[in-house]
């Protein structure tokens, strides 16, 4: 498990170690604080019960803080209207475990589709969501990118560019389009697939 790995430059208390900057390994028993990751396991999002926090990478810490045991997650958008149920299925969790512990909610490093784990981008395709389809950063460590929509072609309506083209998660083929650049939630986009003819969600990149 990760979860003092450094992080980028944010403040922190003092002798309080960085969050990850990346997907989170499932813990092992020799790490800190392994039965708190385990009982977190069972805590998924609630607007995709097929992957839990840890692995949608909205899970980010579980910590000793000042006051006593800390538990930290990160929104996927900071307007996310679940935040506060996930939150109080992490407090759930942890009191079924007889453990008691502050939720707190951090914005800083920003959630990154970067942070989902291949298990999750499995899920998500099996579940009927295109995962990200490039990564969010694929710049060197340390920089900072902007990235701007592409242009679209003025024939092509709503289409993507072949490099950013999106697989259909029902049946693979990569002959999609953008319907709409919000789908069923913000962070994702709705498409159809023109070779199955079947409308799915894409889960934005960024």
């Amino acid at each position: 498990m990760q979860a003092d790995a450094p992080s980028n430059g944010t403040a922190l208390p003092a002798g309080m170690p960085r969050l990850p900057d990346g997907p989170l390994a499932q813990s092992q028993g020799a790490d800190a604080h392994h039965a708190i990751w385990e009982l977190l396991e069972s805590v998924t999002d609630p607007e995709i019960p097929v992957v839990n926090l840890r692995e949608m990478g909205i899970l980010r810490a579980v910590r000793q803080g000042q006051s006593g045991l800390e538990v930290v997650i990160t929104p996927t958008y900071s307007g996310c209207p679940a935040m506060s149920q996930m939150a109080d299925d992490v407090e759930q969790a942890l009191a079924r475990g007889g453990v008691a512990a502050r939720v707190i909610t951090q914005l800083a490093p920003a959630w990154s589709t970067d942070w989902m784990t291949p298990e999750a981008r499995d899920k998500l395709r099996a579940y009927g969501i295109a995962p990200p389809a490039k990564s969010a950063c694929a710049a060197s460590a340390g920089s900072q990118v902007i990235a701007f929509a592409p242009r679209r072609n003025a024939g092509a309506g709503v289409g993507v560019s072949q490099a950013d083209s999106v697989a259909c998660p029902q049946c693979g083929s990569s002959n999609t389009t953008e319907i709409s650049h919000f789908g069923s939630t913000a962070c994702k986009a709705l498409y159809r697939c023109l070779a199955c003819m079947e409308p799915f969600d894409y889960f934005k990149p960024y």
